[in-house]
């Protein structure tokens, strides 16, 4: 008996014992739950409940059902905004991939100063964007003193053009400010990845008599593979997203902010916060989550069927 009782004091204990450590662990991660449930998880739900609801943010809500997406897709401003969205990704995921993975197999070589050209590529990912907008819009002004205009004009004989103040530019002009300013964290992405290749693979296939180009199809190509999966992924998601580098080439309001130049999440912040039409802005939000998780799946489905074959 006595040592029955022992033994259910030594479990209590034991217990106590777990309790506490759970509560402390609990304590740790609680600051990071809390603040992911109430400013991601709790305005998600939220949006998808008012995409089916029709709210000025003053009034009470009014359910209207699909509604929303209705007055959505018959206007223009949206479908605007979803074309040049697509556009947008069509032109720079493949761009920024390729340019990123050329850089990083020239900077993986042995060349002198590799470090600076590897710094240089990469700082203007972390810089800020307002400053490197700022700098960006001072060589493609469209004045004719312009930087770029002047070496149109004196070196190449071209006419000067408007850059991201035409609405047939505009867009051309964002997407090669995307480029440059994202390049160069992919690169590092695809250095690593280079790094973590074997060499003997590249030694075989060179006694084999492999050139240049054929190491580097049937070798680093596949090798990278997770890699490039990855970054497409990371791209895709990042390009129809997109708001800060259009707000502040477009000029914003002010700007050429139109059927031109306007993007998904723009039109988003544009239906809240200056129509007030909150509940067109949350439909008009799922749309472009479904359409995300909708290009997702089948990367991850296509992804999956190439490692099978």
């Amino acid at each position: 008996m006595a040592n029955t009782q022992i033994l259910t004091e030594a479990e209590q204990n034991n217990r106590r014992r777990q309790r506490k450590r759970a509560l402390v662990a609990y304590s740790f991660i609680a600051p990071n739950f809390i603040g992911f449930a109430v400013f991601t998880f709790g305005p998600i739900i939220l949006a998808m409940i008012m995409a089916f609801m029709e709210w000025d943010g003053n009034n009470p809500m009014k359910f209207v059902g699909i509604q929303n997406f209705i007055n959505i897709f018959s206007d223009a401003r949206f479908i605007a905004s979803l074309k040049n969205t697509i556009v947008y990704a069509i032109f720079t995921v493949p761009l920024t991939l390729i340019i990123a993975l050329a850089l990083a197999i020239l900077l993986n070589q042995k060349v002198h100063g590799r470090n600076f050209f590897r710094t240089v590529t990469f700082f203007p990912y972390v810089a800020s964007l307002v400053a490197v907008a700022a700098v960006w819009n001072m060589l493609f002004t469209p004045a004719k003193g312009g930087i770029v205009n002047q070496i149109l004009l004196n070196v190449f004989h071209m006419p000067a053009m408007k850059w991201a103040a035409a609405p047939k530019t505009v867009m051309m002009t964002i997407i090669m400010f995307s480029i440059w300013k994202n390049m160069g964290y992919y690169m590092v992405i695809y250095l690593a990845g280079l790094q973590g290749i074997n060499g003997e693979l590249y030694e075989a296939a060179g006694l084999d008599g492999a050139n240049a180009w054929q190491r580097f199809r049937y070798v680093t190509v596949p090798q990278l593979k997770p890699t490039t999966f990855f970054v497409i992924i990371m791209l895709t998601i990042n390009c129809f997203k997109v708001y800060d580098i259009v707000y502040m080439l477009a000029g914003g309001s002010n700007g050429v902010i139109n059927k031109s130049a306007i993007v998904l999440v723009y039109y988003i912040y544009e239906e809240a916060f200056r129509n007030w039409k909150l509940g067109t802005s949350s439909a008009a939000s799922l749309i472009l989550f479904l359409i995300v998780l909708t290009i997702t799946l089948i990367q991850f489905r296509g992804e999956k069927n190439y490692a099978n074959d």
